[in-house]
């Protein structure tokens, strides 16, 4: 994201609800980039107030380019079109290390292929960290933008999901992406 000293609303904590086609979502951004990407509660006033919660400083103000060009990007993923979610700057100031370089690790599945968290941890030169991968992965702030529905358990199975609905939206997702793998019935889990 680009700074511009005389738009204020860079400098702040600033949020947004937008629609998608699974449902209402929102967005919490700072000068540095997306620092949050809410998935949607059961109606747009309950995903309001689970911003609201999470991120007190949050005020809802006028989007600066980057986050409408994010927005757009998420919108089409999410009505099956393959983009690349790995331009969007990412606010990771607060994220802690460890999760940040699982989140850099899980922005590189593409759409529709499956890791495991073993894979992932394996990535990060800790392969008995695939649980702390999923810690990681629960924690993630940026759902959607950092794909963690892309990353399920050994054996095929799906593994967590911490968005509500649980599973059965971390398989939505997949299944609007044109996931494939054992959770879709063929082939493999794609293991880089």
């Amino acid at each position: 994201m680009t700074s511009n000293a005389t738009d204020n609303s860079l400098a702040e904590t600033g949020f947004a609800l937008f629609e998608t086609a699974i449902g209402t979502c929102g967005v919490v951004w700072t000068s540095r980039g997306i620092k949050s990407i809410q998935l949607p509660e059961h109606d747009a006033d309950a995903t309001r107030a689970r911003i609201t919660r999470r991120f007190p400083e949050a005020k809802p103000t006028e989007m600066p380019v980057d986050v409408l060009l994010a927005i757009g990007r998420v919108v089409a993923l999410l009505r099956g079109q393959h983009v690349d979610l790995r331009p969007i700057a990412l606010d990771m100031d607060a994220v802690p290390e460890f999760d940040r370089a699982v989140y850099v690790a899980a922005r590189e599945i593409p759409a529709g292929e499956t890791v495991t968290y073993g894979t992932i941890a394996k990535q990060l030169g800790q392969p008995d960290a695939a649980r702390d991968v999923g810690a990681a992965l629960g924690r993630n702030p940026f759902a959607i933008i950092v794909p963690c529905h892309r990353v399920v358990a050994a054996n095929g199975k799906t593994g967590g999901f911490s968005a509500r609905g649980g599973v059965e939206t971390k398989l939505k997702l997949l299944s609007i992406e044109g996931g494939h793998g054992p959770l879709f019935g063929w082939g493999a889990v794609a293991e880089p």
